[in-house]
């Protein structure tokens, strides 16, 4: 383990840590990555035009250290941006007036940390790094962090310490959405860099893949009821965040793995994208006023995530109504009986849809689930 000084903070439920770290201490944890294309990319840009000036990094031995893979979301690197990085790391050195590295980078780890509060203080205290070659990633600052890299293996003794802001429990999701507004929104960086990706670019686990896949789908359709409507990974003009409808999709996944049978899940993860297509399609038709009005709450994020739970048992009314569980005519006859017992105005925002919030959204999602479930029994 590497113990260093950390400050404990949390924000909306996030727990992370405020630390300084050493370019040793970088050189021995930290992975470099750019996101594998699947193409004959190279991970560094640049490398094939004589600059003006000769480069004073060794671009054979920094490029060695640049992994190329698809769970990573870093464009390749910049060599121009290196260059002029590190002269400018240099140049602090010599005048020693100002900081090389004042701002913080953004790190990210797999592996928990533990941190050891001192005496006296609840979030002042040591954080401990597991010793692993690897174990942090960068999220924002990699461009920093690799040139003073390149720095320490030319030999110069760059004793310096870098702010860090480190994060050890964030999952895929958050992570990659949290990339993505740092660099749309404060870097201007292009987001279809990331939000035009397959999920199984984006998430290590299938069901988080497919799940981005189906909403993503749901957004960009031509012909979906929820086109444009989703804001995909923090950003877009879309009301409705893309995360708790991901998380609710791969709920939805995860109980057919653990109850459905084999064929039921390969159906599934082929059908899915036609299935919440149909699916969204049959809800506007259901309830046609409610979709189509501005004062009702059908299409926030508490009753798509509503309709997401109750997503089985159309399924299952589906099957039992002997028709074919991803056809829109199959899943309209399905909910049919929502249309008859809830009506549009069960998603009046002042009417019963204000009456029935039942503190916090949790809770509003569940209430509205059961109603769904028990309409659908009845």
């Amino acid at each position: 383990m590497i113990s260093v000084a950390a400050i404990r903070m949390q924000q909306f439920g996030v727990q992370f840590y405020q630390a300084s770290l050493t370019a040793n201490d970088i050189d021995k944890l930290v992975r470099f990555e750019v996101l594998d294309y699947g193409e004959q990319s190279q991970p560094v840009r640049g490398g094939k035009k004589k600059s003006a000036a000769p480069s004073k990094v060794n671009w054979d031995l920094l490029e060695r250290r640049i992994a190329s893979s698809e769970k990573a979301y870093q464009r390749a690197i910049i060599r121009r941006k290196i260059d002029e990085l590190v002269a400018y790391y240099r140049e602090c050195k010599d005048a020693a007036t100002l900081p090389a590295i004042p701002g913080a980078v953004i790190i990210t780890s797999e592996k928990r940390f533990t941190f050891t509060p001192v005496a006296g203080q609840h979030d002042l205290g040591l954080l401990q790094i597991p010793e692993e070659h690897g174990v942090l990633r960068v999220l924002d600052g990699q461009h920093r962090l690799l040139a003073l890299h390149a720095l320490s293996q030319a030999g110069e003794n760059m004793t310096i310490e870098v702010p860090a802001v480190l994060f050890d429990s964030l999952d895929a999701r958050q992570i990659v959405e949290l990339f993505v507004t740092i660099n749309a929104k404060h870097t201007r960086l292009n987001p279809s860099h990331i939000i035009s990706l397959a999920g199984r670019k984006l998430y290590p686990d299938p069901n988080q893949a497919l799940a981005h896949d189906v909403i993503r789908s749901l957004n960009e359709d031509d012909t979906s009821p929820l086109h444009g409507e989703i804001k995909m990974l923090g950003t877009g003009r879309g009301r409705v965040s893309q995360a708790p409808l991901a998380e609710e999709i791969v709920d939805f996944l995860e109980t057919v793995e653990k109850v459905g049978s084999s064929s039921q899940l390969q159906a599934l993860r082929g059908g899915a994208k036609r299935f919440f297509l149909n699916y969204i399609k049959a809800l506007s038709t259901t309830f046609p006023t409610a979709w189509a009005g501005r004062k009702y709450s059908i299409k926030t994020g508490a009753a798509l995530r509503a309709f997401i739970r109750a997503a089985p048992d159309v399924m299952a009314r589906a099957r039992e109504l002997r028709r074919d569980p991803f056809d829109l005519n199959a899943i309209r006859e399905a909910i049919k009986p929502w249309g008859e017992r809830l009506r549009d105005r069960r998603f009046e925002t002042e009417g019963e849809w204000k009456l029935k919030l039942a503190g916090g959204t949790r809770g509003t999602v569940e209430v509205l689930t059961r109603e769904l479930r028990d309409a659908l029994r009845s």
